[in-house]
This record gives C-alpha cells, structure tokens and sequence, in this order.
C-alpha cells in the first residue's frame, strides 16, 4: 500500500548518545515521570485503603500503650485519648492514610524514575547501576520509616510527660496522624542522603575528595537539618536521625572515593582540580599520519 500523498509521519527524534536534549524535552520528561509516579502512587493507596483499619492500629498502638495515658486496647483508646472531630474528619482520614500507603509501596517506582530522569548525565557504562540504586534505595527509605515509627513511643513519652498530673490529655486523631506521618516519612526520605550523594558522584558532580573535605559543614548541617524536619523537635529524635544520617554521609564518602579511584585508573584526566593540567602526549607522530 502506498502511503497517502501530502501526509508527513512524524519524524521520531533520535536520543543524543550523551543524554543531551533541549529544555522543552527535560520538561517534558520531567513530567511523564511524575505522571508515571502519581499512577503508581495511586494504585498503591488503593491497596492502602483497603487495609485502612489495620494500619490504623499499627499508626495509634504507640499512643494507647504509653504508661501516661495507661494501658489501653483497641484502636480507639477508649476513655477519650484520641477523639475525631467534624463529618469529614473519618474520610479525610482515611485518604490520608491510603495516599500515604500507596507512596510506600510506590517507592520502587518513583525511585526508578528519578534515577531514569538524573541518568543522561551518566556514562554508558554506568548506567547499568539502575537496578542497585533502586535495590538499595527502597531498603534504605524503608529502614528509615520503621526507624521513625520505633523511636515514635519514646518522643511521644518525652512530649506527654509535660502535661501537669491533673490535666488529661485529648489528642486530636487528625493531628496525631499528622504527626506520626510526618515522623515517618521524614525519617524514611533522611536515609536516602547518601545514594543521592553517591549518584552525583556518577555523575561527575561531586568527588569524593570534595565531600570528604565538606565533612564538617556536613555535619553540622545534617543535625541543624534534623533539627529542623523531626516534627518533635527534642534531642533524642534529633539525634536519632543525625547520627545515622552522619553514619551514612561518611559512607557514602567511601564508595564516592572508590569510584574516584576507579575513574582515575580507567581515564589518568578524570576527576581533574582546574588547577592541575592534563597529562599531553608529547611523543613525535609519523610523517606517514600527516595529511
């Protein structure tokens, strides 16, 4: 069959080998991966709707079982602990819940899309490490996450324990939800410091040198950073991210510097300061090479 006259096909733009592509397409991909994310985001919240009462009682178990409320069952707190207000309070509730699930079992996906978004600016060879960036990113945001949620009793003791002897303490489901969710998350997206570190190393923005040489600014800013994000805000919260965010920098240091090293050894010219010159080969060349 001939093809119809005066009908163009759309040329199919070929990728630039070394990842480069026009403003227009970086935007353009930025949010086709986004898109991507938010669907797998979305199914996983249904999945998290679903289970919405079991994860209720796993998000309120840490409240109901401290010692200044006493020991109470069920994930009501009986005796007026928790209270819900408003006609929308158990469905805004609830979508919280599930859209916050759903970004848990969704973070294989959206982690192998900010990888596939930052790996044009990587070496052909190195982009095979996709599947040990998303393999080890998910461990790590899921250790922080369960992290957050077992030091949740001691920071929530620490905080109940101002409230005077002869006041109890109502606390709004809502906010406690709040509170806990954010708990989390921050603890969970803390622990992907230092794969990110390591991925700007692959991609020839930071060297391992360089970090090294930032350890003190890092530190500092990494317990000023948890600080700020621990919505609790006391020392023992804040240490128990800084020091495993610290751990972690240091870390990442290491295997920044083993992959300078490795770089070095495949190219003399990587990883260059901009004041040291390259090595030039000064050696004659044939008369039979000149044009």
């Amino acid at each position: 069959m001939s093809p119809v006259k005066g009908l163009r096909l759309p040329k199919r733009r070929e990728r630039d080998p070394e990842g480069r592509m026009p403003f227009t397409e970086h935007i353009r991909e930025l949010r086709d991966r986004m898109i991507k994310s938010l669907i797998a985001i979305l199914i996983g919240s249904v999945v998290g709707f679903y289970f919405y009462e079991p994860l209720m009682r796993l998000l309120t178990d840490p409240v109901c079982d401290l010692r200044n409320v006493g020991k109470i069952s069920g994930a009501d707190c009986a005796g007026g602990v928790l209270v819900l207000e408003g006609v929308l309070g158990p469905f805004t509730l609830s979508i919280k819940v599930a859209l916050f699930a759903g970004l848990v079992l969704a973070s294989p996906v959206w982690l192998y899309q900010v990888w596939a978004f930052l790996s044009p600016g990587l070496h052909r060879h190195e982009k095979r490490y996709a599947l040990s960036f998303v393999s080890t990113g998910v461990p790590l945001f899921l250790v922080g996450a369960v992290f957050g949620y077992l030091i949740l009793p001691k920071a929530l003791d620490t905080l109940l324990g101002f409230t005077p002897e002869s006041v109890r303490n109502q606390l709004n489901l809502e906010q406690y939800i709040d509170f806990v969710l954010r708990l989390v998350l921050v603890f969970g997206l803390s622990f992907e410091l230092p794969l990110l570190l390591v991925l700007f190393n692959f991609m020839g923005v930071l060297t391992g040198q360089r970090m090294l040489g930032w350890w003190r600014w890092m530190v500092l800013g990494i317990f000023v950073f948890a600080a700020v994000a621990t919505p609790t805000g006391d020392p023992i919260t804040m240490s128990a991210m800084a020091l495993p965010m610290t751990v972690f920098y240091f870390l990442a240091v290491g295997v920044s510097c083993l992959n300078d090293k490795r770089r070095r050894g495949a190219d003399p010219d990587a990883n260059l300061s901009p004041d040291e010159a390259s090595v030039i080969d000064t050696r004659p060349s044939s008369l039979d090479d000149v044009p």
